[in-house]
């Protein structure tokens, strides 16, 4: 599984200057975060390609074996529970290889923000808070951190001011939102900046989300 993604991307009108790496959640695609980019009604003037890639497929353990797209293999319901260290290490090198991908092609490293949902979002922030370079910022909707006991350790000092944006439904079924507030106090213990909002929903998105997530992009992108 140490293929190259595919993606989808969405370019900008003119040569970008930014870069989002969008990772969807487990049993979807690179399209489930598509149609959100509209909606963040970000300035027209903003130079920012948009990168979705699709997870690769593999047996599911949890659904019985099924085969889907998903970053990692997921065991048993207790997400922090016996989970897939090889799994989650070849995504961290898959969207490494992604990050370097956009760096060649002349973007700047602070200027790649990494952004994703579920188990997106715990592999941006795997890979984001390892990574050697500085990154623009880390963005990780209905997540939480996972190998969370190796990541003092392995952090590196790159991207120690990274700012980083958490978002959770208090109502989540599936990653208990008592993870993600774990998640962010482990953050936060650690020395980073972490943005927090807690919404009244379950495991998804809803339009104050998405208005929060583009007032920081503004932010951290310097769009205003």
């Amino acid at each position: 599984m140490n293929e190259q993604l595919e993606t989808i991307i969405i370019n900008p009108a003119e040569k970008a200057d930014a870069v989002v790496i969008w990772l969807h959640g487990l049993g979807a695609d690179g399209h489930d975060f598509e149609p959100i980019v509209p909606e963040l009604a970000l300035p027209e003037s903003a130079k920012i390609r948009f990168v979705f890639p699709h997870a690769p497929m593999r047996a599911i353990t949890i659904n019985a074996g099924y085969v889907m797209r998903g970053w990692y293999d997921v065991a048993k319901t207790d997400i922090g529970a016996q989970q897939d260290a090889e799994g989650i290490r070849v995504s961290q090198r898959q969207i490494e290889a992604l990050i370097e991908a956009e760096i060649a092609a002349g973007i700047p490293a602070e200027r790649i923000l990494l952004a994703g949902f579920s188990q997106g979002a715990a592999i941006i922030l795997h890979t984001g808070l390892r990574y050697p370079a500085r990154l623009g910022g880390l963005m990780a909707l209905s997540g939480y951190v996972p190998l969370a006991e190796t990541l003092e350790a392995e952090r590196h000092a790159a991207n120690q001011q990274t700012p980083i944006f958490m978002a959770h439904g208090r109502q989540d079924e599936i990653i208990p939102h008592s993870l993600a507030e774990e998640s962010r106090d482990l953050l936060t213990g650690l020395g980073y900046a972490v943005e927090w909002h807690s919404y009244g929903m379950p495991h998804g998105i809803l339009p104050e989300e998405i208005d929060d997530i583009a007032q920081w992009l503004r932010k951290v992108l310097r769009l205003d």
